[in-house]
């Protein structure tokens, strides 16, 4: 088997597979070049220079080019270590809630929290890419909930919260010979997308609706807001659920979508203490990611790293400055 095509499955694993920087750079080199190094500019497949001092970069013997390994990935131009870059993306993929800057920082003994910070803003941009559109041969729970909020200052209440629009597909978990009642009859999550929408107006969450989900979907299911009306003329299946404040409504029609508004929260909390709304759609991204990736750590590892398509990823001061645009749905998340 190929280097490529291995994954550590714990911690010792990872060590082992990883020790230095040479390694993470052998790995990148495989992910590459499969079938062996071909420059990019002249073609040559003969053995590259390397150089001990610099392991991300090889120089082709014919036309003397020097190539980088990190091009086109999240850790394009980077000054860190390959190795933590390594630490942080098994880190992330591997850990159920994730990891903070904070922790990451203590973890990799990283001198500034902007470091950390920045790997993983980095990182959350190789997690925009999606499979299209979902809900094709099943039914989708859509919804939206509120995030955030400042809570001192501005007098009672809670104030500046962020609507955050989610959809998700419902499917049925396969039987049981067992006298145990299933909890939600049986219903479990499939692939699920969130996004940031700046109200609850029709073209809002229509349009979230119509870059999410497949209009093949068996059944669109929503509460009775009345900002969801337009969407069987937009070609679904639409089924408006009043609620009422009735909780056992909501547990009967819309259970995973409130689930998953659930989860969400307690992550933002939990692990990040808050987020502010100027990131939450990068955090919202990692969290579908995550979701969407619970089952499948090695793909996960790879995508962080952007290794398994071209990722852009934002500089250190785009972060900062707030010029960088986290990408959503129509950017191909």
């Amino acid at each position: 088997m190929s280097i490529a095509d291995k994954f550590p499955d714990s911690l010792p694993a990872f060590q082992r597979m990883f020790p230095d920087d040479g390694a993470c750079a052998r790995y990148l080199e495989a992910i590459r070049w499969r079938s062996g190094f071909a420059c990019p500019r002249c073609a040559d497949q003969a053995e590259p220079f390397r150089f001990a001092a610099r392991p991300g970069v090889l120089r082709c013997r014919a036309c003397k080019r020097d190539i980088s390994l990190t091009a086109g990935t999240v850790m394009e131009r980077t000054h860190t270590p390959l190795s933590i870059w390594f630490w942080a993306a098994f880190l992330s993929s591997s850990l159920t809630p994730g990891i903070s800057a904070v922790q990451l920082q203590r973890q990799l003994g990283l001198t500034r929290y902007e470091t950390a910070f920045q790997i993983l803003h980095k990182l959350r941009a190789g997690m925009t890419r999606t499979s299209g559109r979902i809900g094709a041969g099943t039914h989708v729970e859509v919804d939206e909930t509120w995030v955030g909020g400042v809570t001192r200052g501005k007098g009672r209440g809670v104030h500046d919260q962020t609507c955050v629009i989610g959809a998700v597909e419902v499917k049925q978990r396969a039987k049981k010979e067992t006298q145990r009642k299933e909890r939600r009859g049986g219903r479990i999550a499939g692939r699920l997308r969130l996004a940031v929408v700046p109200d609850r107006s029709a073209k809002a969450l229509c349009g979230f609706v119509e870059e999410a989900v497949d209009p093949a979907t068996d059944m669109v299911v929503t509460d009775g807001w009345q900002g969801y009306a337009p969407l069987a003329e937009k070609g679904y299946q639409h089924l408006s659920v009043a609620e009422r404040g009735d909780p056992n409504v909501a547990e009967d029609y819309l259970p995973i979508i409130h689930l998953v508004f659930s989860n969400l929260k307690s992550w933002l909390n939990g692990t990040h203490h808050g987020v502010s709304a100027e990131h939450l759609q990068a955090y919202l991204n990692e969290f579908t990611f995550r979701f969407n990736r619970r089952f499948y750590p090695f793909n996960a590892f790879r995508s962080l790293l952007g290794l398994a398509v071209e990722a852009e990823a934002p500089t250190y001061e785009e972060l900062y400055d707030g010029d960088w645009q986290h990408p959503g749905l129509k950017s191909g998340s």
